[in-house]
């Protein structure tokens, strides 16, 4: 067998981890903490990560999903009760365990007493720091819940009405929006970090849990009419792509022309050359997984094999489950995903080596 080269390098063909974390290591030293039952390591490196609001949101949204126990983080609060990282992180699991749930049908009463609990642990979080975007996303996240989306906006009673219209622009223009949705928390998340990447990812999928495919798809394109102040939304109208797909093909009906689309082709190389492009190799191991990897499938699904290439050397041996496993169970294909993404990755980089 060949040796294995690093991220950057020539990849064994056999070698795939399927992990959002990828090559954060840092982030995958708190994670073993957390699973052993200790939260040091990850409260180091939420002090480490200070107000790099982009990196804070992705690796708390990391840490609530893989820490295993979660209640590790009630112990950091108990511990440290005025310490906003573990309010910041507590409020992100008792968010999870909401939407946990609603998705396995919990009682009423249950499911209200789980979004209560998570709404008071946001309002905790912001106010120990106000200039975190975190507790704002969450609410994000609680709108797919079966309530009125402002019940979890703190300032809703003060907020001009109708509360769940998209307010005019301060020059008075039309911004060209009008799905009805959560749009003052999307604001708030914006005003602390502009364009932040999971806030406008949640608006996405209120929309298209709450509404429709086509107003999910309609808010992506809307916020990439215009350079958007954050580059990794240029992404946003190929994960609304593969929602419209796996939507329209639930039923099991294979239609492989839908990434050959003009309009899908052009989604996937615009957000490799607004996004991916511009990324210093440097950077990858705090890049998004689900990014590259939704990037990857996008390029290769719309023959773009050279651009792929480089997205695959980038994500070095791993991988995320989406958007792979649900097209390859749509196609009907009888391999696992993994085995279809390994294939794929190794005719393409076989085709296109590193330079």
């Amino acid at each position: 067998m060949p040796p294995r080269r690093d991220i950057h390098g020539a990849l064994d063909d056999m070698t795939v981890i399927v992990s959002p974390v990828g090559a954060d290591a840092d982030l995958r030293a708190a994670l073993e903490d957390l699973r052993l039952g200790r939260y040091a390591a990850a409260r180091d490196l939420l002090v480490m990560t200070g107000q790099n609001w982009a990196l804070r949101t992705s690796r708390s949204q990391l840490l609530a999903a893989g820490a295993g126990e979660p209640g590790i983080f009630k112990m950091w609060l108990d511990e440290e009760p005025d310490n906003p990282d573990a309010a910041m992180m507590w409020a992100r699991v008792l968010t999870r365990a909401a939407l946990d749930a609603y998705r396995r049908g919990k009682p009423a009463d249950v499911l209200g007493r789980a979004a209560q609990l998570a709404a008071q642990a946001c309002q905790r979080a912001s106010d120990l720091l106000p200039a975190c975007p975190v507790p704002w996303v969450d609410r994000l996240q609680l709108t797919q819940l079966p309530y009125k989306p402002k019940y979890f906006d703190p300032h809703a009673d003060s907020r001009p009405e109708p509360w769940d219209m998209l307010p005019r622009l301060a020059s008075g223009e039309d911004h060209g929006m009008y799905h009805r949705g959560p749009w003052h928390l999307l604001l708030e998340a914006d005003a602390r970090h502009p364009g932040n990447r999971e806030a406008h990812h949640q608006m996405r999928r209120y929309l298209q849990v709450r509404r429709s495919t086509g107003a999910a798809m309609d808010f992506s394109c809307w916020t990439v009419l215009t350079e958007p102040p954050s580059p990794e939304l240029w992404l946003l109208p190929v994960y609304a792509s593969v929602d419209k797909y796996r939507t329209e093909h639930s039923d099991g009906s294979v239609d492989t022309s839908f990434w050959q689309t003009a309009g899908f082709g052009f989604q996937a190389c615009r957000a490799y050359d607004e996004w991916f492009a511009k990324i210093p190799p440097a950077e990858y191991p705090w890049v998004s997984m689900t990014d590259l990897s939704h990037l990857a499938h996008a390029l290769t699904a719309s023959g773009e094999t050279q651009k792929a290439a480089a997205v695959f050397r980038a994500m070095g041996p791993y991988v995320t489950a989406q958007p792979w496993k649900d097209v390859n169970t749509v196609l009907g294909r009888t391999k696992a995903w993994e085995d279809e993404f390994l294939t794929v990755r190794a005719s393409t980089l076989l085709r296109w080596p590193a330079t």
